[in-house]
């Protein structure tokens, strides 16, 4: 998946007039890639459009219109963009009540390793959470991570072939039973993937 440039993204001035109608089509795109995992776990699947949204969206509310500044905006973000052979993802912890979450993220150390996805029955797909810095310390977690799953060339085959993609959660504190995502969320998740013929 290509990677965004300068010459992508609006200007402020663009970008204030398309912004209405550019928000629904990309929340529209977002919705069969969030993938609920239990009452407080949530995926939310990374690509280009999102990551350009994302884009958008810093440039405006810092009014960041200079050439290094929009530069830096992309380089912290591009890295989020699949590379046709992965996924990337945002797996966000939410509760609503403070104190609740506080205690959450102390139980859920280390949760970030026990999201599993995997292609119909193939071994789980090796996953690189928090690649740029670490999010968990032995106290507690993040509420944010950032997460990486790498396929093979049988996940990718098997897919292909309409195999479906199972996702699940094995941390102690907080399991959550392999389930299939939907067809739609199948094949939006296709799209990252380079397949071949």
């Amino acid at each position: 998946m290509q990677k965004l440039t300068r010459a992508d993204l609006f200007s402020l001035e663009q970008y204030s007039q398309e912004r209405s109608e550019f928000r629904q089509r990309v929340m529209a795109h977002k919705k069969p890639r969030r993938i609920a995992l239990g009452a407080h776990l949530t995926l939310c699947f990374e690509d280009r459009l999102t990551m350009q949204y994302q884009i958008q969206e810093m440039l405006r509310v810092e009014r960041i219109f200079e050439a290094a500044g929009i530069e830096e905006e992309i380089a912290a973000y591009n890295p989020l963009i699949p590379d046709g052979s992965n996924w990337k993802a945002t797996l966000m912890i939410e509760y609503d009540d403070v104190e609740e979450r506080h205690e959450a993220l102390k139980k859920l150390v280390g949760i970030e390793d026990q999201v599993v996805l995997r292609i119909g029955n193939n071994p789980p797909i090796p996953c690189f959470p928090d690649e740029d810095i670490e999010r968990s310390r032995e106290e507690k977690t993040s509420a944010v991570h950032f997460m990486r799953w790498e396929l093979s060339d049988d996940d990718r085959q098997a897919l292909a072939a309409g195999e479906p993609i199972i996702a699940a959660v094995e941390h102690p504190e907080y399991p959550i039973a392999a389930h299939e995502l939907s067809g739609e969320s199948r094949q939006s998740l296709m799209a990252d993937l380079d397949l071949g013929d």
